[in-house]
């Protein structure tokens, strides 16, 4: 089964606005309760492992990476991971747990700033981060992440899903914006069949 998302509930309120000053380690303290438990906690980097392939060494972008939880696994896994986020604690973590792995400080919307046109093999936004950036600026978010896509790149994005909020059609509108063709969408990181109107969505998108 898909990991769980151990994050507040997601509303329009901002990430540090939910979880406090505590984020970093209750984030990690939920996902390795999950472990000890025996569940699966690493659904978002097998996908995208699957995606690139078995014998690929690609360079991977993870955008609101948090404290690192899917970058560093895709990075054991023997990709080149770059990890993005503005929010300096949850960095601070990452960059503890996996100190040789770049880490990045900024918005989403400055990813430009920070890595060159056509570099990145596969970006991934998972842990609902397309619900938490500023309302609004989804269709911002998705570009500066699409600029970064050597042709053939793929984006992938995973989200709950709520009446009125952002959703699959506004993804798909905002993507092909950015130059990105939908290729595959699932209602969980294990591949489960999407149905419309479902609470969970996980896209891919290509870049032509």
């Amino acid at each position: 089964m898909a990991p769980p998302d151990p994050r507040p509930d997601p509303t329009r309120a901002s990430w540090t606005d939910l979880a406090g000053d505590a984020r970093g380690t209750t984030y990690d303290g939920r996902w390795e309760e999950l472990a000890a438990r025996g569940e699966a906690v690493h659904g978002e980097a097998d996908l995208c492992a699957a995606l690139l392939g078995p014998d690929r060494r690609a360079t991977v972008l993870d955008g609101g990476c948090g404290t690192g939880r899917v970058a560093i696994e895709l990075a054991r896994r023997g990709h080149r991971t770059v990890g993005l986020d503005r929010d300096r604690d949850l960095l601070a973590r990452a960059r503890a747990k996996a100190p040789d792995l770049r880490w990045v400080e900024a918005d989403l919307l400055a990813t430009g700033d920070h890595l060159a046109p056509g570099t990145v093999d596969l970006a991934v936004l998972a842990g609902n981060v397309l619900v938490f950036v500023d309302p609004g600026t989804e269709a911002d978010v998705l570009g500066a992440m699409a600029a970064t896509l050597a042709p053939g790149g793929l984006l992938v994005a995973g989200f709950q899903v709520r009446p009125g909020g952002y959703g699959p059609a506004g993804l798909d509108r905002d993507a092909a914006a950015a130059g990105l063709a939908l290729r595959d969408r699932w209602a969980t990181w294990d591949r489960d069949p999407w149905v419309a109107g479902g609470d969970y969505q996980v896209s891919v998108h290509a870049r032509a």
